[in-house]
């Protein structure tokens, strides 16, 4: 199930734009089943480049896994105990767009993502250099943190991961 709906993704991915720093993510979550196996970031930039991806990208991909372990690291113990909602001061939302912040709460209101993880969400894809954050990116930035954690998504989230995007409708929460 893992392989076959990330290819699928990542070819429908490739079909729209050249190579990005999100393809490279892709091919690591389907090549490194967890993030121990994956080479030190000097290796790995070896071996993504002789697979074919261009440097740039790769740097991007590198430094982007770094945040997301140093994020994933960091005590956070408010966000931890949180149960409050979650309000985005307008910066967020503007770079978000209303798509990703659906999304987000959506994943969070049927539990498939915690107060901390929510947290490592949001900073992770601030630090795309894109706005709004694209739904399909976004599912991938989803996935990412959750590969960092160890986390295999379960069926329901793997489907809303991997399924059909409408980029137009954010999702409803009711």
């Amino acid at each position: 199930m893992r392989t076959h709906a990330a290819s699928l993704y990542l070819y429908e991915l490739s079909c729209y734009s050249s190579v990005t720093m999100f393809d490279i993510l892709v091919y690591l979550y389907e090549t490194y089943y967890r993030p121990e196996a994956c080479p030190e970031p000097a290796a790995l930039a070896r071996k993504l480049s002789a697979v074919g991806f261009d440097d740039f990208e790769i740097c991007e991909a590198i430094d982007w896994l770094t945040g997301l372990t140093e994020m994933a690291g960091e005590e956070l113990a408010d966000v931890v105990a949180s149960t409050g909602t979650r309000y985005y001061v307008d910066e967020e939302y503007n770079e978000l767009g209303s798509a990703a912040i659906g999304f987000i709460q959506f994943l969070e209101s049927a539990k498939l993502l915690t107060p901390l993880q929510r947290e490592i969400v949001i900073e992770r894809a601030l630090a795309v250099d894109e706005s709004p954050v694209t739904l399909s990116k976004l599912k991938i930035i989803v996935l990412m943190m959750m590969w960092s954690q160890n986390k295999e998504p379960d069926a329901l989230i793997f489907d809303d991961l991997f399924g059909s995007d409408d980029e137009q409708i954010p999702r409803q929460l009711h």
